[in-house]
């Protein structure tokens, strides 16, 4: 099947009926997620995986009691990084120099320019850019599982502060963005599994725009 395909396949699963996801799928997305393209390569965020099913309930009570939770069979944790630091984009770059066989001096430049736009911009502004980094990779994780035939529920709805501490993420430099529960659909309890799929319509969604448009 092609991409497209594909997605309309998927859609934001409502009940999930339990089933392991095999491990050479989870391995697929996960790899998927991991090669997802970022701000200047430097992936601010991680994926936990979570299928403890004692820890997946105390995060349900933390995502507003959402059944996907526990009846998925896996869950993704998106996390970002709380800021930009020196250290952690010099490990980065540094990183990349050594699989390239190239010397770190390389990247010293752009590693600068990047860190004199940042800096100014304060902690809040890095570590909103970092979340919205991680959505690329979450989009990535959702389209994979798609072609795996992989449910998945796309979630905001938790509340971060409550999972961060759960998780016990203080101290390590991330913050919690997202979840993503993987699974399979259980059809007869989901009222969403054969609702039309919808989306904006194509000409109101796209619009070519050139500069003789704008004057």
């Amino acid at each position: 099947m092609s991409l497209i395909d594909d997605l309309k396949w998927r859609y934001a699963t409502k009940k999930m009926n339990g089933t392991k996801v095999p491990q050479e799928k989870l391995d697929y997305i996960l790899e998927a997620t991991r090669l997802s393209p970022s701000s200047s390569g430097l992936q601010p965020y991680k994926v936990l995986v979570i299928s403890d099913k004692a820890l997946l309930e105390k995060i349900k009570d933390i995502a507003w009691n959402q059944n996907q939770v526990i009846d998925c069979s896996h869950l993704l944790v998106f996390v970002a990084w709380d800021k930009y630091t020196n250290e952690r984009v010099s490990e980065v770059f540094n990183y990349t120099m050594d699989q390239r066989g190239l010397p770190h001096s390389n990247m010293d430049a752009y590693k600068a320019n990047i860190l004199s736009i940042y800096e100014p911009l304060g902690q809040e502004w890095h570590a909103h850019h970092a979340s919205k980094q991680s959505y690329i990779a979450f989009a990535m994780a959702i389209a994979a599982a798609a072609e795996q035939k992989v449910d998945t529920t796309p979630m905001e709805g938790f509340l971060n502060e409550k999972l961060d501490e759960l998780l016990q993420l203080e101290g390590t430099g991330y913050k919690s963005t997202l979840l993503l529960p993987l699974g399979y659909r259980e059809d007869e309890n989901d009222w969403l599994v054969n609702m039309k799929k919808v989306r904006t319509p194509k000409e109101d969604f796209i619009t070519e725009v050139s500069l003789e448009d704008l004057k």
